[in-house]
């Protein structure tokens, strides 16, 4: 052992001493094992460690541990310690460079007979991460070494951990090999934290050494605390809405120093890390302290998460059926509250006047602060400088991740039994309801209803009175015969580019907007029959597929206030409901024209027919029965039409409230989310209270228009549709990522409308690792086959040429930012799909490789981690 040792020693002198004698790096590149090391243009040391693995039989893995590791003795082992600490020293300071590595892979190699057997990887048995348990470990062994050097590895690995973890796994791999097989201590078990298992993950990481970030400090510790503060903005928001925010970026968010922000942050709101601790007490059977070294010592414990393993891979994965009517809905009493709007927003009352309970709202001058210094943010130079270089590091760093990685992601990805892309779940999350079918399948619809429903009358025309669909037609002069595709002339073309009011009347059947009345509307004079059965035949094509699911948009306007009873009744009279769709309810920001019709006298008179019925169900259920069982159903709100308008962007603390717009001016877009976003905030808390589902808001953005559309649902929105614009605005683009915000992007519409195909920033935004996923919009418009998001996925592979990984990966992006009940995404994504990082990843469920899932996990926390160490040096300095 000692000779081997001590040769191996020697080789590496003779190597090391080939360089300069002090240690540093020769002029020109050189590589040397598996750490690639070039110099930088501003003399940074950049090392990508690139961990290839070698292909061996059991056989030859088992004779060269035999050989190699095990010493004969304990004496022995410490005889080989002293040789090597005395080699060392008498090479001088020629030898400084490799004391600590060579002491640290001798003193490793002799623990790991000690360690647990999870730590180890499978078949190969490669060490991944020592450190937690070396200075442990050493104590109870009584082993010399340096104290001093190892105190140091322990202090260096919250700030560095990839690259500490991976020199010691590099040196420990050049001299020795691990022995495959070790005794398990359930005594010992420990519970790592995310981040560790992102580590044992064996890939080829790309390591930055010191601040190679193309940043000055100074930039740093700035740009990182306008940033920081940005994301406690969003949280706030977030959290007092009842929607998403991811944990990790509050675990981060919470390491930042206790200035008065985040001390208002913590005291006021319920903080995502609360939420996460909340949501794991009541869904964990096994409560774990989250602690980097705790060691869980009693055995029964052991056993339960070991049970509660094999329960969550036992759990089906498709959802159970739904037994009888699915609008069979629970009606609970009456709370016997009064509703009444109050500048703009809904309040609740009790029966004597007093507050019904304390559901606050950001009230509007709090969210014009905000707003206004999103605005500074977005238009600081050296802010918009440091995001635009994280993003473009971002992106090259992906770049170089495929060119290392592709063919470990391909070989785990094909190990796998049953799963690919075509039987992973996914979800088109922007499609409008009225557009959901493509034109062949709607001009065979028509066809059969004229030969079925002929003598069916359909319409009350104002001069001709009733008329049946048959004389509808004869009116139009067309037969069965005439009809084609190409005389619907319902698909989008070059005419439509940048050109949204002939983009809408594509919506008309052969250009006669009595035809789309009769199709594709719920509101009409056959109670919206006809739409019914179409939309039944599009969904009853996703049952088909099973894999394939959608939420499609139906649209409330607000110039009534029966419209949602109408709805509602719509949809459970004609059994609206199929397993693979969620409802979503589309609010078209259209107030010009109902004032230039005179159907409403002013804006506040649209948000209480929209939002009032809500909150009158939500306090009694009978009052609206069929509004109560639909909205079991619903999963959010959306907000459409055209961003392109010109629009003045004057919200402030004197623009009028909802009550005084009496105006003919449409009121501009942060005005229409932000107190849709005050109704959505307070009616979900009510209804939470009720014990009732709550609704997301995922409004229609950045698909043109102003960036300050970007920076309201920055603020407010949970996730997107669209966001084209977020290319042109880099620091909401790196706090998109930052925060993880949901972006469902649609190139094909985008490709008819303002933005060719090629030009799209799709790919870019998922090279950076934005939570984007792919959408249709509207296949009647846009769209040929019948399955039209499989057609989507189809011809973004074919131009950025996908891999299967990046394919399913979109596919699960889109499961998460959709609007399916928690239970349901358990069954489609693995029992823990809300942790992120590997431990949220069931790769027999989503087929994405463990070694994608810890590539996005490591640089989103390494990102987090650079912004948190920033904020806290500028504190520090302060101080």
């Amino acid at each position: 052992m000692s000779e081997i040792v001590n040769k191996n020693l020697s080789e590496s002198k003779d190597s090391y001493l080939n360089g300069k004698k002090n240690g540093n790096l020769n002029d020109s590149d050189y590589c040397n094992n598996n750490n690639i090391v070039v110099k930088a243009n501003d003399n940074h040391k950049v090392r990508f460690s690139c961990d290839f693995e070698e292909e061996s039989d059991d056989s030859d893995m088992t004779n060269k541990s035999n050989d190699n590791v095990q010493p004969s003795s304990q004496t022995e082992e410490l005889d080989v310690l002293n040789k090597l600490e005395s080699n060392e020293q008498n090479g001088g300071e020629k030898n400084v460079g490799l004391k600590q590595t060579y002491s640290e892979a001798m003193m490793n190699s002799q623990l790991l007979h000690s360690l647990p057997k999870y730590i180890f990887q499978s078949n190969h048995a490669r060490l991944t991460s020592v450190t937690p348990f070396i200075n442990e470990i050493k104590e109870q062994k009584n082993l010399d070494g340096s104290s001093a050097d190892f105190q140091k590895s322990s202090d260096e690995v919250s700030e560095y951990p990839i690259e500490l973890i991976e020199n010691q796994k590099h040196a420990i791999e050049r001299h020795m090999s691990i022995k495959t097989e070790t005794e398990h201590a359930k005594s010992e078990f420990i519970e790592p934290d995310s981040a560790q298992f992102e580590h044992e993950i064996n890939y080829n990481r790309i390591l930055i050494n010191e601040d190679a970030e193309g940043a000055e400090i100074e930039d740093l510790e700035f740009c990182s605390q306008l940033l920081i503060k940005a994301m406690i903005m969003r949280e706030k928001y977030m959290m007092l809405s009842q929607q998403s925010y991811p944990f990790t970026t509050a675990k981060y968010l919470n390491k930042v120093f206790l200035d008065d922000q985040n001390m208002d942050r913590r005291n006021s709101i319920f903080s995502a890390e609360q939420s996460e601790q909340e949501f794991f007490e009541k869904n964990d059977d096994v409560k774990l302290n989250r602690k980097d070294k705790q060691i869980v010592e009693d055995e029964n414990l052991y056993n339960q998460l070991w049970e509660t393993k094999k329960a969550a891979d036992n759990h089906p994965i498709h959802p159970p059926e739904t037994e009888g009517d699915p609008f069979d809905i629970e009606f609970q009493p009456s709370l016997k509250c009064r509703m009444k709007m109050i500048g703009g927003v809904i309040q609740i009352f009790n029966e004597d006047g007093s507050k019904f309970s304390d559901f606050v709202y950001p009230d509007i001058n709090m969210f014009i602060d905000d707003y206004r210094l999103m605005a500074n943010f977005i238009s600081n130079g050296p802010l918009k400088t440091f995001c635009y270089r994280r993003l473009q590091y971002l992106k090259s760093k992906f770049e170089l991740h495929c060119m290392l990685n592709e063919f470990k992601e391909i070989s785990q990805q094909k190990s796998v039994p049953h799963r690919d892309f075509y039987n992973v779940r996914k979800v088109d999350t922007h499609i409008h309801g009225a557009s959901c079918m493509n034109q062949k399948h709607l001009l065979r619809f028509i066809k059969k209803k004229i030969k079925t429903s002929g003598d069916t009358i359909v319409l009350n025309h104002q001069t001709k009175g009733p008329m049946t669909l048959n004389q509808v037609f004869e009116d139009l002069n067309l037969t069965t015969y005439d009809l084609s595709v190409d005389k619907l002339a319902m698909h989008a073309d070059r005419n439509t580019f940048h050109r949204f009011d002939k983009f809408n009347a594509k919506y008309n059947p052969l250009g006669q907007t009595s035809l789309r009345d009769i199709f594709i509307k719920v509101d009409n004079d056959i109670n919206g029959e006809f739409f019914a059965e179409i939309l039944k035949e599009v969904t009853s094509d996703l049952e088909e597929s099973k894999y394939q699911n959608s939420e499609l948009r139906l649209s409330i306007y607000g110039r009534k206030y029966n419209e949602w009873d109408r709805l509602a009744e719509w949809a459970v009279k004609n059994k609206m409901y199929s397993p693979n769709n969620r409802w979503m309810i589309q609010v078209p920001r259209i107030y010009d024209i109902f004032k230039a019709n005179k159907l409403v006298e002013n804006f506040s008179q649209i948000l209480y027919n929209i939002f009032m019925p809500l909150f009158e169900v939500t306090n009694d259920p009978s009052s609206h029965p069929y509004l109560h069982q639909f909205l079991c159903h619903v999963s959010g709100f959306d907000s459409v039409d055209d961003e392109s308008k010109p629009e003045k962007d004057r919200f402030n603390s004197k623009t009028a409230k909802p009550e005084d717009w009496n105006m003919e001016e449409n009121p501009p877009y942060v005005y229409y989310s932000y107190y849709m976003y005050a109704n959505i905030q307070v009616l979900n808390n009510f209804r939470q209270f009720r014990n009732m589902n709550i609704f997301n808001f995922r409004p229609h953005c950045g698909e043109a228009g102003s960036s300050s559309h970007l920076i309201t649902s920055f603020l407010l929105a949970d996730n997107i549709s669209h966001g084209l614009v977020l290319r042109k605005v880099p620091v909401l683009q790196y706090l998109f990522y930052l925060c993880q915000i949901g972006i469902a992007m649609s190139p094909l519409s985008n490709n008819s409308m303002f933005l060719n195909y090629i030009k799209n920033p799709f790919y870019e935004y998922h090279q950076i690792g934005l939570n984007v996923s792919l959408s249709t919009d509207d296949p009647l418009q846009f769209h040929f086959t019948k399955e039209p998001l499989m057609e989507e996925y189809s011809i973004a592979t074919q131009v950025w040429k996908l891999s299967p990984v990046d394919m399913c990966e979109l596919a699960r992006n889109s499961v998460v930012m959709s609007g399916f009940p928690t239970w349901v995404k358990k069954h489609w994504l693995g029992c823990n799909f809300k942790k992120e990082g590997i431990q949220g990843n069931d790769v027999k469920r989503t087929n994405i490789p463990n070694i994608r899932v810890a590539y996005r996990y490591d640089t989103w926390v390494y990102e987090l981690n650079l912004l948190v160490e920033g904020v806290n040096k500028k504190l520090q300095t302060s101080k």
